[in-house]
């Protein structure tokens, strides 16, 4: 029997993300490898990790460790972030229950999200928001509430918080060091957020990415420093971040027994193993701490650099306390969008940056860029030279 192909009905997808298309991030990319340009608006360190990170990676391949690893993580890797979050934050936690291992932090938080949400929930985001947050929400029918963080210093407004709480309302999302903004919690966010969640079923996910990169003497607030806000937190972390391998895509996340129990059944079926080697390496790695508790004071160099060569540009900086991003008004150049004026930069002048715009649901105008500034000096004063001509 012969089948004739135009007799075919092809199945259609309806569309889980119908509103979900290329992103800023690879069209800045595209743009910036189009035209040559310094590249500024990826969040990717341009020099060297860690060597002695790098031999250890080899010697656990040539010594065999290139197998399954247990679905957890490997657990003399789990002992060892369990022994820094003691030193680090004074809290106890059980390598056996409390932590799991994952390939890079994204991956956590959407982990942690599908555990949680179910259709019609509601979850508190702060916009600007890292782009992975409200599509995780979305594809797992929940609904995310928007609250716009109060500009230029990008706080949150605690009182428009409580008005935004229903019933509905099952997760607050917070990001500390922020992306893109810089942004940090102080003692008095801890206290506002310790009195919203008192005796409410809230969940707390807790995007710490950035935990080390943090500058100017600050502490970083961690979910696990406060025991009453742990109990109801997913904490997530990344290795790539703080040992400069992006690549990599390791990460972890934290959570009391009876939430990871149940992190765990969605983890399972989505990635059985992560990759072994680097995890069996960065267990004998993490025996040392100056890799990352000096890692702030080493990037807050970058920062200081570029923000003092940026002096002879028209942009305007806004703070950062942490991460790899700070923000730049331009509003004293020009009134163009903040998409039309990235795409310019990239074309005529050869800096590529992305758009604050672009973290906002209803591309929300600030005029400000946002800049990576991990990289090596000369890329910096490469960018920075350009920029300067700008008018």
């Amino acid at each position: 029997m012969i089948i004739k192909i135009s007799s075919i009905v092809n199945p259609s997808i309806h569309s889980k993300l119908p509103h979900v298309g290329t992103t800023i991030f690879t069209e800045m990319s595209s743009l910036a490898a189009e035209y040559n340009a310094i590249n500024l608006g990826q969040g990717f360190p341009d020099f060297m990790m860690s060597n002695p990170l790098i031999d250890l990676v080899n010697a656990a391949m040539q010594k065999g460790h290139n197998q399954y690893v247990h679905m957890n993580g490997l657990g003399l890797l789990r002992e060892r972030i369990a022994e820094k979050s003691e030193r680090l934050y004074s809290v106890r936690l059980n390598p056996e229950t409390d932590i799991t291992i994952t390939p890079g932090g994204t991956y956590a938080i959407y982990t942690a999200l599908t555990t949680v949400l179910r259709p019609g929930d509601e979850v508190i985001v702060f916009e600007p928001a890292y782009d992975s947050y409200i599509p995780t929400i979305e594809l797992n029918g929940a609904v995310p509430i928007l609250i716009p963080l109060i500009y230029p210093d990008y706080s949150i407004d605690w009182d428009l918080v409580k008005q935004k709480l229903s019933p509905k309302t099952k997760m607050i999302i917070l990001n500390t060091p922020h992306n893109p903004t810089g942004s940090i919690l102080g003692t008095n966010d801890i206290e506002q957020l310790r009195a919203l969640v008192r005796n409410t079923d809230l969940f707390i996910l807790s995007d710490e990415v950035y935990e080390h990169l943090i500058f100017d003497n600050k502490q970083h607030e961690s979910m696990l420093r406060y025991p009453d806000l742990l109990e109801r937190s997913f904490v997530c972390s990344s290795f790539g971040k703080t040992y400069h391998c992006t690549g990599w895509k390791m990460g972890y996340c934290i959570a009391p027994a009876d939430m990871m129990r149940e992190f765990r059944k969605v983890h399972q079926f989505n990635c059985f193993s992560c990759h072994s080697p680097v995890q069996f390496a960065l267990a004998e790695y993490l025996k040392q701490e100056a890799p990352y508790l000096q890692l702030g004071k080493e990037l807050q160099k970058k920062r200081d650099y570029f923000q003092q060569m940026m002096q002879q540009t028209k942009f305007k900086a806004l703070p950062t306390y942490g991460s790899y991003f700070q923000l730049y008004s331009y509003e004293g150049i020009t009134q163009e969008s903040e998409r039309n004026f990235a795409i310019r930069l990239t074309k005529e002048y050869g800096v590529a940056s992305i758009p604050a715009a672009a973290f906002y649901v209803n591309g929300k105008e600030n005029k400000v860029l946002r800049f990576c500034f991990v990289k090596n000096e000369a890329t910096l004063e490469a960018a920075v030279n350009r920029l300067a001509t700008v008018i």
